[in-house]
C-alpha cells in the first residue's frame, strides 16, 4: 500500500521547496550581477595582461586577448572577444606596431570611444638596427616601471569606481618587484665577461635588454622587429660572417617558435654554436616555465647567463 502524505505536510514541503528555489535563484542572480558589475579591462598581450592583473587584483575583470605561447605579431581573436572589446572601460595595448593582427579591432574600439592606453607611449622607445621602432620594451624591467605608472594613472582616471588606495598599493608593491628583478638581472649579467656579452636571436627582441645591461646585439636571423618577415640568403650570409668574426657561442630562439632557421644559421656558420630557447614575446600556460612576467624574465636571465658564460 502506498503511504499517503497528509495535506498539511505536503503544503509545507511545497512551500519549502519554492522558498529554497527563490533563495537559490536570487543568489545566482546576485552572483551574476556581481560578476557583471566589475569593470572590464581588455589587454592585448599576455605579458601586459599579467601586469595589469597584478595592479587591479579582483577589482576588475581583466580579459587578455593573446593566449599563452602565442606570437603577438600574428595571433587572432574570437568573435566573442572582438564584441567585448567595445564594452571595455579601458583597453591596454602594447603599441609600437606589435599587435599587427589586431589593428582593425583596435581602430574599431577607438572609434567606439573606448579609452586606450598604449604601453609603448609610456617608455623610452628604441630602434632596431634597421631603423624600425622596437616594440619589445619589456625585456628591460626599468621600462616596465614606467608602464606600471602610466597604466595605474589611466585606471584611476577611466575607472573611478576602483579603490585608489588599493590600486596604488598594488602598483608600489609591483614596482618594488621590478626593481628587485632589475638588480638580479644586473648581477647575473655582470658575471659574463664583457667580450662574451653578444646576442644573436631569431629576430630582434633584446634591444632594450642589451641597452640596459651592456650587451652587443650581433644580429638576428630575421632582420626585423616582427616574425612575419623572412630572412634572405644574403641576410644569412652576412649574419653567419658576423657570428664567426665575433666568436658567438650561443644563439637564442623563441621557445614558442620552431628554431629551424636558427639551426640552419648555426650550420651555415660552420662553428660550434648552441641553440637555447628563451621566452621572448609570450608567457606560457600555468604549467610552463614562464607563466608570469617576473618568472619569464628570471628564466631568460638564467639561460642567457648560462649560455654566454665561460
Amino acid at each position: 500500500m502506498r503511504a499517503t502524505i497528509p495535506r498539511t505536510t505536503a503544503l509545507l514541503r511545497t512551500t519549502a521547496v519554492l522558498t529554497a528555489g527563490l533563495v537559490l535563484g536570487t543568489g545566482l542572480t546576485s552572483c551574476a550581477a556581481s560578476a557583471g558589475d566589475r569593470p572590464l579591462v581588455v589587454v592585448t598581450t599576455n605579458i601586459l595582461g599579467d601586469v595589469v592583473g597584478e595592479l587591479v587584483g579582483d577589482q576588475a575583470e581583466v580579459m587578455t586577448l593573446m593566449p599563452p605561447d602565442a606570437d603577438p605579431h600574428s595571433f587572432e581573436i574570437s568573435a566573442r572577444q572582438a564584441a567585448r572589446i567595445t564594452g571595455a572601460q579601458l583597453l591596454v595595448s602594447n603599441g609600437l606596431g606589435l599587435e599587427e593582427g589586431l589593428t582593425q579591432h583596435l581602430e574599431t574600439a577607438a572609434d567606439e570611444g573606448v579609452p586606450i592606453v598604449e604601453a609603448g607611449s609610456l617608455v623610452d622607445v628604441l630602434e632596431t638596427a634597421s631603423g624600425a621602432t622596437d616594440p619589445h620594451f619589456w625585456t628591460d624591467p626599468t621600462q616596465m616601471t614606467s608602464v606600471v605608472d602610466g597604466v595605474t594613472e589611466a585606471l584611476l582616471e577611466e575607472i573611478p569606481t576602483l579603490d585608489a588606495a588599493k590600486l596604488q598599493a598594488n602598483a608600489a608593491t609591483y614596482t618594488a618587484e621590478l626593481e628587485a628583478l632589475d638588480a638580479e638581472m644586473a648581477e647575473a649579467f655582470a658575471a659574463i665577461p664583457a667580450e662574451q656579452r653578444k646576442l644573436v636571436t631569431n629576430h630582434h627582441v633584446f634591444g632594450y635588454l642589451a641597452a640596459r645591461y651592456d650587451f652587443q646585439v650581433i644580429g638576428a636571423v630575421i632582420p626585423s622587429g616582427t616574425t612575419l618577415a623572412a630572412p634572405s640568403a644574403s641576410d644569412l650570409d652576412e649574419l653567419s660572417t658576423a657570428i664567426e668574426e665575433a666568436g658567438v657561442r650561443t644563439i637564442f630562439a623563441d621557445s614558442s617558435q620552431p628554431d629551424r632557421l636558427v639551426q640552419v644559421l648555426a650550420d651555415e656558420a660552420d662553428v660550434d654554436v648552441a641553440v637555447v630557447p628563451l621566452f621572448t614575446e609570450s608567457l606560457t600556460a600555468e604549467s610552463g616555465d614562464a607563466p608570469t612576467y617576473l618568472t619569464m624574465m628570471r628564466a631568460n636571465t638564467e639561460r642567457i647567463a648560462t649560455g654566454l658564460s665561460p
